[in-house]
């Protein structure tokens, strides 16, 4: 299925990397990387190549940086980026973590370390981790960001109006004192951000949002698999509600479906399979219609897995098979705006590996949308609703997923056309993490949606 773009990544040197993300700028996208151990990558699209303009601040060449998210903390309509860096395998670490924003200096965009504010010097996470993600739990447009601690507790943490970053996971229920390895954070059980974390050795952890406030509620909903290491974790559009996938470290892997308030286990045997497994993703890379799954591996070949015949099967990788690649994660993102989704694979956890680019070319029709915060930042967590003449499709904008990762705040939909039948749009409809909905009737394909949160048009 896929074909590889690697060509289009300039300078691609090997590099011991681990976690990606990305996050909007005036220019197109941004694809964050990070770096164990020497500098983390920022990618831009630039002429038709992907460009590496990390310097300075986001380089950090100094720690061993691994899981990384954005989301707009502060509510001034930009996003920041959280690198999460450990330089121990778990319980407590030398390093801190990076929380970057951007200010505007002399007409550019400069990013600087809140962590290393005066009033936050001694503010910073000294406990290993991994994933990261960010979690907007009462609905305000404002977030805060949750991280994965590997031999300690779940961290979350907001960031004030006098710019002071604090941990709240124990005043908001988020207690979870375990080998945490994975991050969802998506409306799986409620109308707000849930959160649901997939740890080694179990019990996995589905935390429902109440108010603002957080319930383990996981063994009552089937979610508290204890025999697991898991790894990757992402919502998947299901009929009963949002599925949760996951892929485990030579463990079994699951497909979650909701059924009657539970979560069912309907993974096929080819899905179910052992393997080494890192970052999955759900995404409708071939925009047929139905999303894909991506199971990216360490040391053996990536899979590929979609639904023909309301059937979930095993499709030929293509270029993205990488039988001997060691990945350690991935996100998609529309990094040309051709409407094709890219697939960014990093590498580097068993040797110095270069990144991988890859597409799917088709000629299936598509639609994007992308909404935003009361603020005019990306609305991560809001859910996307495209009604057309042969039913419906849901699309939660990442928040964190996959594992270490975080893929574009862009919910994204295939029409199909030249493989299947094609689908004609009748409607989008936006629910934000506050509940507020919006209606766009009778959109065209082809088209980027870009919605803003209700309240933004009121002057």
């Amino acid at each position: 299925m896929f074909s590889d773009l690697t060509d289009r990544l300039v300078d691609n040197t090997a590099f011991m990397g681990y976690g990606a993300a990305v996050t909007p700028s005036p220019d197109g996208p941004l694809v964050f990387v990070t770096g164990h151990g020497e500098a983390n990558r920022l990618l831009r699209f630039e002429a038709g190549r992907l460009v590496d303009r990390s310097c300075g601040v986001p380089a950090d060449s100094g720690r061993q940086a691994i899981g990384i998210a954005a989301g707009d903390m502060d509510a001034d309509g930009l996003e920041e980026v959280y690198i999460h860096n450990t330089d121990s395998y778990d319980g407590q670490t030398e390093t801190t973590d990076l929380l970057l924003d951007r200010i505007n200096h002399k007409g550019r965009s400069v990013w600087y370390d809140i962590f290393g504010e005066r009033s936050n010097l001694d503010r910073g996470n000294q406990y290993a981790g991994r994933s990261v993600a960010a979690v907007d739990r009462f609905g305000t447009g404002r977030y805060g960001m949750v991280i994965a601690s590997y031999g300690a507790a779940l961290r979350y943490y907001e960031l004030g109006d006098d710019r002071e970053i604090t941990d709240m996971a124990d005043v908001v229920g988020l207690e979870c004192d375990c080998y945490c390895r994975s991050l969802v954070a998506a409306p799986l059980v409620s109308a707000s951000m849930d959160l649901f974390v997939g740890t080694d050795h179990g019990p996995n952890r589905l935390f429902r949002n109440e108010n603002g406030h957080f319930r383990d509620i996981a063994g009552e909903v089937g979610l508290d698999e204890t025999e697991c290491n898991c790894r990757g974790a992402v919502a998947v559009d299901g009929a009963g509600g949002f599925g949760v996938a996951t892929v485990g470290w030579e463990t079994p892997n699951k497909l979650f479906k909701q059924q009657d308030g539970q979560f069912v286990d309907v993974a096929p045997v080819s899905f179910a399979e052992s393997t080494t497994a890192r970052t999955l993703l759900a995404a409708d890379f071939d925009n047929d219609g139905h999303q894909e799954l991506f199971v990216n591996a360490l040391g053996e070949p990536n899979r590929l897995f979609g639904k023909r015949d309301e059937r979930w099967q095993q499709l030929d990788c293509g270029d993205a098979l990488e039988p001997d690649g060691c990945g350690t994660g991935a996100v998609v993102a529309d990094l040309d705006g051709d409407g094709r989704l890219e697939l960014l694979v990093v590498h580097g956890e068993r040797a110095a590996e270069p990144l991988s680019l890859y597409t799917v070319q088709t000629d299936n029709g598509w639609l994007r949308v992308a909404p935003t915060t009361q603020y005019g930042a990306p609305a991560r967590g809001a859910v996307v609703t495209l009604e057309t003449d042969r039913g419906r499709q849901r699309r939660v904008v990442d928040a964190g997923s996959g594992y270490l990762c975080q893929s574009e705040p862009v919910a994204h939909f295939g029409l199909g056309g030249e493989t299947t039948a094609r689908r004609e749009p009748r409607s989008i409809t936006v629910r934000w993490p506050d509940g507020r909905e919006q209606t766009v009737r009778r959109p065209e394909s082809e088209t980027v949606y870009e919605i803003p949160h209700p309240s933004a048009s009121i002057d």
